[in-house]
């Protein structure tokens, strides 16, 4: 590799630095999206069925992401194009009222899906990579389609409201497929059809879907990067404790009242 040798714009001309080649992903395209998802139905689990069954009303309380599969495939009608089919997978946590006792807990599944079109360039070139696998000989040459690889940033979703049906009532399809490792988050097997009432849910999200491609750049290279902090046991070892006290910010928001109808983001999903 030829060294690209130039003078450092910070009045320091007795420094060079030279050109690094890197492998790293390159952005082709992105949006960005604010979806409110009305009347997602809850597949709940086997006794949460049973109890809004019985129940008098159910109203979500938090709803958590669990997982986001994404599938690429390019458009017919433009090779530069790509359709990104993109299904969230939300855990659904519920209280249900059962006459004058206290609400019982209803946990369960919710299923979304979109389709996003992006930019993903064009490339003629067939990826290889040596790798690993297991049941495979070591070093097979492990082959990759040429597609653009999608990527999607979501935050957890806010519940926006809910409301309980007589399954009777309801007109869509119970066709769902939920995969394995998705029903494995749940102690008890899902109720998929043949239920008396469903719940259903309304969701706000918001999220960034992006696609990139391998790049090869070359990028100046003043040194490499080794780490300045020394190891420690502890957090904050090693440091003043009131210099570390002084760089925190004064909590202001803590000291304001809060309004009555703010609710708050720790309602025991993760747990």
């Amino acid at each position: 590799m030829s060294d690209c040798v130039q003078e450092f714009d910070n009045g320091c001309p007795d420094q060079t630095r030279s050109c690094l080649s890197i492998h790293t992903k390159k952005i082709t395209d992105s949006c960005r999206d604010k979806d409110c998802i009305e009347d997602l139905r809850v597949y709940l689990t086997k006794s949460s069925q049973q109890l809004l069954d019985h129940a008098a009303t159910a109203k979500v309380r938090c709803a958590d992401l669990v997982y986001a599969y994404l599938d690429v495939e390019p458009v017919a009608f433009d090779r530069n194009h790509y359709c990104i089919d993109v299904t969230f997978y939300y855990r659904i946590l519920a209280d249900a009222v059962l006459g004058s006792c206290r609400p019982a807990a209803l946990t369960g599944i919710a299923v979304f899906s979109k389709r996003v079109v992006l930019c993903g360039e064009e490339s003629s070139a067939k990826i290889f990579t040596s790798q690993t696998r297991l049941g495979d000989r070591d070093g097979l040459s492990h082959y990759s389609a040429n597609l653009p690889t999608a990527v999607v940033e979501v935050l957890d979703p806010m519940v926006l409201s809910s409301r309980v049906r007589e399954a009777c009532e309801c007109r869509e399809s119970n066709l769902v497929q939920i995969p394995a490792s998705i029903c494995d988050v749940f102690d008890e097997e899902l109720v998929l059809c043949n239920e008396t009432r469903r719940l259903y849910v309304s969701l706000g999200q918001f999220s960034i879907v992006r696609l990139e491609r391998d790049a090869q750049l070359v990028v100046p290279m003043v040194e490499y990067s080794i780490p300045t902090k020394e190891c420690c046991e502890n957090p904050g070892c090693g440091e003043d404790p009131c210099e570390m006290f002084s760089r925190i910010p004064f909590p202001t928001e803590q000291f304001a009242p809060r309004n009555c109808d703010r609710q708050d983001c720790d309602c025991g999903c993760s747990g």
